[in-house]
């Protein structure tokens, strides 16, 4: 049975908790549907959707489902692949006749009803689609948005408009999530490999990318980073841009960084736009500042209004977020999880601070991607010269045999000041002090922990 989204009455979400998710149900929501959903665990996430209406239940149990979220022929279930198949409620649906859907396959239905505005990309998409949604949504274009963070600007990650014809959206590689999107104009920011326990070798991952390229409408646009592996194969019609920080069709000139801040001149082939000051000052912004940038002149936003969005853009929780900034002490956390974009924000935070002492506490991400990944989050982090490992955070795996954190450790470069610890130890840690600048950094749980490091921090001045 294939269920048209127009005619449902409730939308049940398996893992309605996690940040893309909670994202399409606010959608729901505002459009007077029934919200039901199951995660694991309460969340401030799941506190605000409750709060807004959806009905969540933390127990993995039929019963607990809402009436209205019982009727085959007007229920739709959306699930993410991060919950088991042998989950009982999902099996309770595939059992019982439900439309079942993946959330990527929902948010390739709004991009055939909008004209979608997509960033994809191993790293940089939770950033650059949030700024690109700010500059549209404070144009007179306007935007919806289904993204992968909580703006600091809106406070949600879900942005909605009655007018306008844009929907900005985080394309996922994971899973493969992002073949069921048709964008109408995409940005692919880098194809590092990741994610090898679902793809299996680097090519395939390649060719995923690669794949999702046809998928650009005719009339649309492509922009690409330069020096990508990945070569597009886009449909006849379909523009192609290039952009980076120095070079490409969208590119960056008079670059001036200091005193904890940056400003640049936008060069593009619609338009230059004059000393663009980013709102969140670190130097992987003027990357992405400037594929959003483009993607809101393409969609029709004006010289002013991005100049002025750029200066008032806060920046999206958990990336580069600034927890406390004084003359005594700056803490830092980020979500950071991929060799590459560890690299990319210590380096970032260096020059910042250049002459100070810098520290990173981080959390690796799934024993998959440390085993994959080990010499390059070594080489990645060696950057600085003081690290401390925390063990790696499983989230949907089991442990893999001499896997730990540990593996990282041995490979940082000579001369490094390096610790391997458990997160029991974390708060000790912070407690020495002995750092002018401090980033927290990972995927995981660690973010837990931000308030308390900060408390510590402004105690201990």
């Amino acid at each position: 049975m294939k269920l048209d989204l127009n005619n449902i009455k409730a939308v049940y979400f398996v893992g309605i908790g996690g940040i893309g998710m909670s994202a399409i149900a606010r959608y729901f929501l505002h459009e007077g549907l029934t919200v039901g959903g199951y995660d694991r665990t309460p969340s401030e996430l799941t506190d605000r959707l409750i709060a807004e209406g959806a009905q969540i239940h933390y127990e993995e149990n039929v019963s607990l489902i809402p009436t209205a979220c019982r009727e085959a022929e007007t229920c739709l279930v959306i699930y993410t692949p991060a919950i088991p198949a042998e989950h009982a409620e999902l099996q309770y649906f595939r059992q019982n006749g439900f439309e079942l859907q993946k959330r990527a396959q929902v948010l390739g239905t709004l991009t055939r009803r909008l004209r979608g505005l997509c960033v994809a990309g191993t790293h940089g998409k939770t950033t650059t689609s949030s700024m690109a949604a700010h500059l549209l949504h404070q144009s007179h274009i306007g935007c919806n948005a289904f993204l992968g963070g909580i703006t600091k600007n809106y406070g949600t990650n879900y942005i909605l408009s009655e007018q306008s014809p844009y929907v900005v959206i985080e394309a996922d590689e994971f899973d493969r999530s992002f073949h069921w999107l048709t964008p109408w104009a995409t940005v692919i920011t880098a194809t590092d490999a990741d994610h090898l326990d679902i793809y299996g070798t680097e090519e395939a991952y390649l060719e995923s990318f690669r794949h999702y390229t046809e998928l650009i409408l005719p009339g649309g646009y492509l922009i690409l980073h330069t020096g990508l592996k990945m070569e597009p194969n886009t449909q006849s019609g379909v523009t192609t841009y290039t952009y980076s920080r120095e070079e490409g069709d969208f590119h960056a000139e008079n670059v001036k960084i200091g005193n904890g801040e940056i400003s640049f001149d936008f060069v593009s082939p619609l338009g230059n736009i004059r000393d663009i000051r980013p709102g969140v000052p670190v130097t992987i912004n003027i990357e992405n500042g400037i594929a959003a940038m483009a993607l809101a002149q393409l969609a029709g936003a004006t010289e002013e209004e991005i100049h002025r969005a750029m200066a008032s853009f806060s920046g999206v929780d958990r990336r580069f977020d600034f927890h406390l900034r004084t003359p005594e002490v700056v803490y830092i956390s980020d979500y950071a999880h991929h060799p590459e974009e560890i690299r990319q924000s210590l380096s970032s935070i260096r020059q910042l601070y250049e002459g100070k002492h810098v520290k990173v506490i981080f959390q690796p991400h799934l024993y998959t991607r440390t085993r994959d990944f080990y010499r390059e989050f070594a080489e990645a982090l060696s950057v600085l010269d003081d690290v401390t490992l925390v063990d790696i955070y499983p989230a949907r795996e089991l442990p893999i045999p001499g896997v730990t954190s540990q593996l990282i450790c041995d490979h940082l470069r000579p001369g490094v000041r390096k610790e391997v610890i458990g997160k029991e130890q974390l708060l000790d840690v912070v407690r020495r002090r002995d750092f002018d600048v401090l980033i927290t950094m990972g995927a995981g749980d660690i973010e837990d922990y931000a308030a308390q490091i900060t408390s510590i921090l402004k105690e201990n001045r």
